[in-house]
């Protein structure tokens, strides 16, 4: 999950709050929106400045897999460029079995190889979301708002797949995201589950951040929990 979808976010939800105050007659609604936007690109600039440690971990079935980190920091184009921290050697290669015990385990391989890869497809139609989408679940009346004590909870159904639901939290007071929530499918709505939870905190600067992501896959027992920390200042 990259930290560019703070923008991203935010501009949706902006957007998405003007459309239901435009109904509701408020005329102020295009300056609030002006005055986010303005926020948005201040917040982006400061996390241009910053390096950071991601913590990448990978788990099925309760048993951690994979565990990675690496130094993250913003290159002159924008993008997100990631060192890997720590031993990188790839694990020394096992020798497959043979016979009918090896056929099984290949397939095994062959086939979570496969899930992995339509997970992530999946993933892609959510993070980052998509502005014609969710404009799309605006036109049909799938959506909803509430305000409450200064936060904004917007939610969105049939967003990609019929029955799913995409949440945004968003403090309108301090203009910042607080924490973005998946919940999807792959093949079966009740058997396939997949969420996405997105949390954000912010840096003493009060720079808004992606603090953790955490990408859980309920039908085959796989979760992977990146982790946002760190932060420090790129020397100049």
């Amino acid at each position: 999950m990259r930290t560019g979808i703070v923008t991203t976010v935010l501009l949706l939800t902006s957007t998405t709050l003007w459309c239901q105050q435009a109904g509701s007659g408020k005329p102020d609604a295009q300056q609030k929106v002006a005055e986010l936007k303005q926020a948005i690109a201040a917040n982006q600039a400061k996390l241009h400045k910053y390096q950071w440690l991601q913590t990448t971990q990978v788990s099925l079935k309760g048993k951690t897999r994979k565990d990675e980190e690496a130094q993250c920091h913003y290159d002159e184009s924008g993008k997100v460029v990631k060192t890997p921290v720590g031993d990188t050697a790839p694990a020394t290669p096992q020798t497959p079995s043979r016979g009918l015990r090896g056929r099984i385990v290949e397939k095994k391989v062959d086939e979570m190889k496969d899930y992995t890869e339509r997970l992530k497809s999946l993933i892609s139609h959510y993070a980052p979301p998509n502005p014609e989408m969710i404009q799309a679940a605006v036109q049909a009346g799938n959506y909803d708002v509430n305000l409450s004590g200064g936060v904004a909870k917007l939610s969105f159904t049939n967003y990609y797949k019929p029955g799913d639901k995409v949440t945004f939290i968003f403090a309108a007071a301090a203009k910042k995201l607080q924490n973005y929530d998946v919940n999807t499918y792959l093949d079966d709505p009740k058997k396939d589950i997949v969420t996405l939870t997105n949390v954000f905190s912010s840096l003493p600067d009060g720079t808004n951040y992606l603090q953790q992501t955490i990408l859980d896959a309920q039908g085959k027992q796989i979760k992977v929990t990146t982790t946002n920390q760190g932060y420090s200042l790129v020397a100049q």
